[in-house]
């Protein structure tokens, strides 16, 4: 990541959406257990390995060759579990961005999630839309995360440079995404380990209860 100096003002905020918006990881980690096990009980531990992944992603791997049929089923599966799942926010996630943008930041949701599932979002938590200016799902991207396409998209919608933008990730895909658009990262360990996050990000934080806007202009004065 380029060295940002005084001309790089912090200008954009974006955040992923499961495991950094909404604290709905251990409920995909039920259900794609679930899943892994009726399919794959010789790869146990596989809904761990998967986190992060786009549903293509996951389908393409392992639900390949003779699962081919079985893809369909998937993802009736999900979508109904997505339409009865809670969308609990990290804790301290309001209040920070509503913080963020009263001092002027922009504020984005980069999510590899689809329309369909946003919809569920708006249903249930109609609030949502007013706590950002732009919303980009899976059918805004032809490239899914580890590529930057997703986060550089959005700066491109704000009209800002990515050195004046901050992601906020939780999966190693998604940091890897907002590392290879050098931007700054801040990982929550919502859903990895701090250690194996590290590698990847600039700042790490479990939730957002002990952060605001202005210890992020802190924070972005050293990463």
């Amino acid at each position: 990541m380029a060295k940002r100096t005084d001309r790089h003002m912090l200008k954009a905020c974006l955040f992923d959406l499961d495991g950094v918006v909404f604290d709905t990881e251990p409920q995909y980690t039920e259900f794609w257990g679930s899943q892994c096990r009726m399919y794959h009980p010789e790869h146990p531990g596989l809904e761990q390995e998967i986190k992060g992944s786009t549903l293509d992603q996951i389908l393409g791997r392992w639900w390949s060759g003779s699962l081919v049929s079985e893809r369909n089923d998937v993802v009736e599966r999900l979508n109904a579990f997505e339409a009865q799942m809670r969308f609990d926010y990290v804790p301290g996630f309001m209040p920070f961005v509503v913080d963020l943008r009263q001092h002027g930041i922009r504020t984005a949701v980069v999510t590899s999630s689809n329309n369909q599932k946003m919809q569920a979002v708006y249903r249930q938590r109609p609030e949502f839309v007013a706590l950002f200016d732009a919303v980009f799902t899976s059918e805004d991207f032809t490239e899914s995360k580890p590529s930057p396409q997703c986060y550089q998209l959005a700066a491109q919608r704000f009209g800002v440079s990515s050195q004046e933008c901050l992601v906020f990730e939780d999966s190693i895909n998604g940091l890897r995404s907002g590392r290879a658009a050098e931007m700054g990262v801040v990982a929550l360990t919502t859903t990895n380990p701090l250690e194996k996050v590290v590698p990847y990000s600039d700042y790490q934080i479990t939730d957002y209860r002990n952060i605001n806007f202005d210890l992020l202009q802190t924070i972005w004065q050293v990463i």
